[in-house]
């Protein structure tokens, strides 16, 4: 959605006692309220959409311009005379409206912080050719030259020849601070997990790839103890039919844009039943997608690149032992060449993580995206 850049107005370098003389002055209050009127006249304008439609459309880049709006805005825009808010304006404005502590936006971009991150943002999403409209929303396709969305939507890598080690850091979206925080203080080869049932999903996916995260959409599986632990309404069912769970599985994948795999949410019963993951690793792969599990399908193949976890670092919710699942990751990428973790946007883990990849690069090892480590199977 091309957005219209609002400058920002910088007043002149006034000492205070010319400011004073001036707004005593009869005529600058009747100057200022000119200008100001022609001001918001101009801003109203340049966010009308084409005069051929029904009524001017709002199109803002939210994040920056209303950072500090009051609460119930979105219930006053469309009452408004005339003024609608397109459907791109209500899934960004669940973008975080102002950045972390410590970092500033920048001017021409209200949803890029200013630092700048290794290899730079990833493309904006969807990139043309691998996509097409489906029922509920954009699907992912094979490209007519025959990439994928796996080889379009990964975070380029190139070994040093250094073991590689990847986390995935999953639940996201739901929780809008740990979201934020996981984005903003995870280096880019961090890879990030979404949750499908998130509000604003598409915002957060595009905010981490600005950040240089590669994507990956959690797919809802039937746990063990299935309808004990419910994953959802689209959750997809060790027993149901290779179309029922197709049909599911276009569902999650319809509700964003960007992400290059898929993971596991739940499913020990699922995964562990060979007619329900041929049917999914079949849907999954006609789509041109990989799939990174957590551990639960580590001997799964399907034709599709696949990765495993080696460790859920967070198994054990302390700082030490999200410490020596950490120490565990490495000695394991000495031995095999490479090891991949997991782990919950829990605040421990995005600390101690966020401290781990800091220096693990001193000792030796190559910090990687999860998709460097997949490989069909």
């Amino acid at each position: 959605m091309a957005m219209i850049a609002i400058p920002r107005l910088q007043a002149p370098a006034f000492s205070l006692a010319k400011l004073r003389g001036l707004a005593a002055s009869p005529y600058a209050g009747a100057g200022a309220a000119g200008a100001m009127l022609l001001v918001a006249a101009a801003a109203l304008l340049s966010m009308m959409g084409p005069a051929e439609t029904s009524g001017p459309v709002v199109r803002v880049p939210l994040a920056g311009v209303l950072r500090h709006a009051p609460d119930g805005w979105r219930q006053a825009l469309p009452k408004a005379r005339g003024m609608t808010v397109t459907e791109d304006v209500m899934r960004l404005s669940e973008r975080p409206l102002a950045p972390m502590a410590g970092q500033t936006w920048n001017s021409d971009s209200a949803a890029r912080p200013a630092t700048t991150y290794a290899n730079g943002p990833l493309p904006a999403a969807p990139i043309a050719g691998f996509y097409a409209p489906g029922p509920g929303g954009p699907l992912p396709i094979i490209a007519q030259d025959g990439r994928t969305p796996f080889e379009a939507y990964r975070r380029p890598f190139k070994s040093n020849g250094r073991p590689k080690i990847a986390v995935v850091i999953g639940g996201l979206g739901l929780n809008a601070r740990a979201t934020q925080q996981a984005i903003e203080t995870l280096p880019g080869p961090v890879t990030l997990s979404f949750v499908p049932y998130a509000e604003g999903l598409q915002g957060w996916i595009d905010l981490a790839r600005q950040h240089g995260h590669e994507v990956l959409l959690e797919t809802p599986m039937e746990p063990l103890d299935y309808p004990d632990n419910d994953p959802g309404p689209y959750t997809l069912m060790a027993k149901g039919s290779a179309p029922e769970t197709a049909k599911r599985l276009e569902w999650i994948l319809s509700r964003a844009t960007g992400y290059f795999g898929l993971t596991n949410y739940l499913g020990s019963r699922f995964l562990a039943d060979p007619a329900a993951y041929e049917a999914f690793a079949t849907a999954a792969r006609g789509r041109g997608l990989g799939f990174i599990d957590d551990g639960s399908a580590s001997r799964q193949g399907g034709g599709l690149p696949r990765a495993s976890a080696d460790r859920v670092i967070d198994d054990q919710l302390t700082a030490k032992g999200i410490d020596q699942q950490l120490l565990a990751l490495e000695a394991g990428a000495l031995q095999r060449g490479q090891a991949l973790g997991a782990g919950f946007a829990y605040p421990v883990t995005l600390e101690k993580v966020a401290r781990w990849t800091a220096s693990v690069e001193e000792r030796g090892y190559q910090l990687a995206p999860a998709s460097a480590l997949a490989a069909k199977r």
